[in-house]
């Protein structure tokens, strides 16, 4: 799709800060009076954290948003839009980046441009019983600067930027508007025809599939052949031992 004929998609609604602690941290802060599903970007925060706590850096010009939402299923089915968002953010960095770079996905919420990590994917949710009462996707993506390799834990992958990898500049508002309008689409897929048609997707643009991986969990590092994506959104490893899913982890190369 062209990015002249992107418009915001109706129904959901957008907020722009210019400074906030973190927009996941906003989320929560809107959520009890949701209405519809809201995009709340920042132009700045002071304290963005990703996965586990870790601490995520969201200089002025790197693009920081969460999606609100409340998602119809369980908490296993909310847990599965990390991989509609994944999509949707490939897609919106396709229009960016151009057909001369490599954008892939790393399981379980990471994208990665050229080999390095350009984006992160951080899911909080919050439910009574079976149900969720709200959930909040975070998303940073490194547009202008990424933080530096001696930054992120041994092992892990090298973190890059859009302009650094490409040149291409792009204001984050502008992202947004593309990012909104791929993750309705890739939404209205998921509601309607559930997680197969994401999954298949997804798996086409998994980064190190048929590779060796090594997946970390917090009791155990596991090492196997990245085989495919469980029908549950789990990590499925051939290894020594036999075929392992994995629910969660961290995935190193």
């Amino acid at each position: 799709m062209s990015a002249d004929l992107i418009t915001w998609p109706e129904g959901v609604a957008r907020h722009v800060l210019t400074e906030v602690d973190s927009t996941n941290s906003e989320a929560a802060r809107l959520a009890p009076g949701l209405t519809q599903p809201t995009w709340i970007m920042a132009r700045r925060q002071t304290a963005a954290r990703g996965r586990r706590g870790r601490a995520w850096v969201s200089p002025e010009g790197n693009f920081a948003a969460t999606l609100l939402m409340r998602p119809a299923g369980d908490p296993a089915q909310a847990a599965l839009r990390s991989f509609v968002a994944a999509l949707a953010l490939a897609d919106a960095l396709a229009l960016v980046v151009g057909p001369g770079a490599v954008i892939s996905l790393k399981w379980p919420n990471d994208v990665l441009l050229n080999g390095g990590k350009v984006a992160g994917i951080l899911l909080e949710s919050a439910g009574t019983g079976a149900g969720v009462t709200h959930l909040s996707i975070g998303i940073g993506v490194n547009l202008v600067a990424a933080p530096p390799k001696e930054a992120v834990e041994p092992g892990a992958l090298t973190p890059v930027s859009v302009m650094g990898e490409t040149g291409a500049r792009i204001a984050p508002e502008e992202l947004l508007t593309y990012l909104a309008a791929a993750f309705a689409r890739w939404e209205a897929q998921f509601s309607t025809y559930g997680f197969a048609p994401i999954r298949t997707a997804w798996l086409a643009r998994a980064a190190r599939l048929g590779q060796h991986v090594m997946a970390r969990t917090m009791a155990e590092t596991i090492e196997g052949t990245f085989d495919t994506l469980g029908e549950d959104g789990s990590l499925i490893l051939v290894t020594p031992a036999g075929r392992r899913a994995i629910p969660a982890a961290d995935v190193f190369f």
